[in-house]
């Protein structure tokens, strides 16, 4: 019979739980705190200290209260003392932001370029110079609590390895291990798949706050789906699940896919499926400006356009549905380029749903764009980063 946890492990979790509460749920007072955790003031008194002690958070007055009497302190996390570093590599795109406990963004750097993320020592060289910056710049007794990074490719789990990124041609690549070295860091920069940390960030910050079951659709050059099912991220064997953006959904005559199959969901409905459609393939915007103006020409009377969305709005739907199927979310997010796509051509999308669903999965499932915009990824990142610090906030050798 396995002995129950000790009093010294009720406390860690503890610890964990209020320090999650106040870097997700944002500054509340000790009765809040207590009511949420269904512990008493004493104990979270107790544990509020230690906290305050390790330099986590900090008690203080609320700004405004709007009622009469002596308000009451409110636990807040340090923000400006603890942070963590964030990634995203994208094609055309590189981003790095330090993030602040409590996932308030300090500063942010990001630069956009045709075929940039596609040399692995040219993107460590430039988002190694964006951290430096940042770091520079940052409070002489601010404190790094870890890094991460988001890629487009399939990422094993849990050494971070990449195993295949086809769209930025990656493959075997310790991009992690490189970027790790290149920054000094004394604990390893994470690495996740895109998607993944999209639906992590939208999960606990965005338009899937409070649910257990959704997924997660981000587009660019391809598309990729992150799960969460339970409350918890799908990740499968190796860490390869979500790899939707490679569900065969037109495999006769499909186009063919950077993956070297025919008729996937990201060949038949990704960026460069619309551009091709719109005929724009050879025009020199790229990426999410592109699709933007698509959609623009389309809302003008653009014919070929307005054919373009419908045609990618098709095969976005189909895929849609087998997901809805498999997987019953309460919610899909549109992340990336795709809610650009999804606003265009909703009618024609949610009716195709309609015919390939089912209805009893499909009744009560609710569409929503990411509300965290272009940081959504870059969210997902510091979320990552933040694990170890909130999994053991007194451990963390650098505070």
């Amino acid at each position: 019979m396995r002995a129950g946890p000790s009093q010294e492990e009720i406390r860690r979790q503890n610890l964990s739980t209020l320090l999650r509460h106040i870097h997700l749920g944002g500054p509340a007072s000790r009765a809040v705190l207590a009511d949420r955790m269904g512990l008493n003031r004493s104990t979270i008194l107790a544990l509020v200290s230690e906290l305050s002690s390790a330099g986590l958070v900090r008690e203080e007055l609320p700004r405004e209260t709007g009622r009469a009497g002596r308000p009451s302190l409110v636990v807040q996390p340090e923000s400006h003392r603890v942070h963590v570093l964030a990634f995203d590599v994208g094609v055309d795109y590189l981003a790095a932001a330090r993030v602040g406990l409590g996932g308030v963004f300090l500063d942010r750097r990001e630069t956009t370029s045709p075929e940039i993320g596609r040399d692995p020592g040219q993107a460590v060289a430039i988002l190694a110079g964006y951290a430096g910056e940042m770091t520079a710049a940052a409070p002489a007794d601010s404190v790094c609590a870890g890094a991460a990074a988001a890629v487009r490719g399939m990422v094993r789990h849990p050494d971070g390895l990449v195993r295949s990124a086809p769209n930025i041609g990656w493959l075997d690549e310790d991009f992690g291990g490189a970027l790790t070295r290149r920054l000094g860091l004394d604990s390893p920069v994470l690495l996740d798949n895109e998607s993944n940390l999209g639906a992590l960030a939208e999960h606990l910050r965005g338009a899937g706050t409070g649910l257990q079951d959704l997924i997660y659709l981000h587009g660019d050059i391809g598309i990729g789906g992150g799960i969460i099912s339970g409350g918890r991220l799908l990740r499968g064997h190796q860490g390869y699940g979500g790899e939707v953006g490679h569900m065969l959904v037109n495999p006769r005559n499909g186009r063919r896919c950077s993956c070297g199959s025919r008729g996937c969901l990201e060949a038949e409905a990704g960026q460069n499926a619309l551009l091709e459609a719109a005929h724009r393939q050879h025009h020199s915007t790229t990426g999410r400006k592109a699709v933007q103006q698509i959609v623009e020409a389309a809302d003008r009377g653009d014919v070929t356009a307005r054919a373009a969305l419908h045609a990618v709005g098709d095969w976005l739907a189909i895929g849609i549905a087998n997901l809805v199927n498999l997987y019953n979310p309460a919610t899909v997010i549109f992340g990336g380029n795709l809610p650009d796509i999804y606003l265009s051509a909703a009618a024609q999308i949610r009716s195709r749903i309609n015919s390939h669903a089912l209805a009893a999965v499909r009744e009560s499932t609710r569409f929503r764009v990411c509300r965290l915009g272009n940081d959504t990824l870059l969210n997902g990142a510091a979320e990552l980063a933040f694990t170890r610090l909130l999994t053991n906030p007194l451990d963390h050798t650098g505070l």
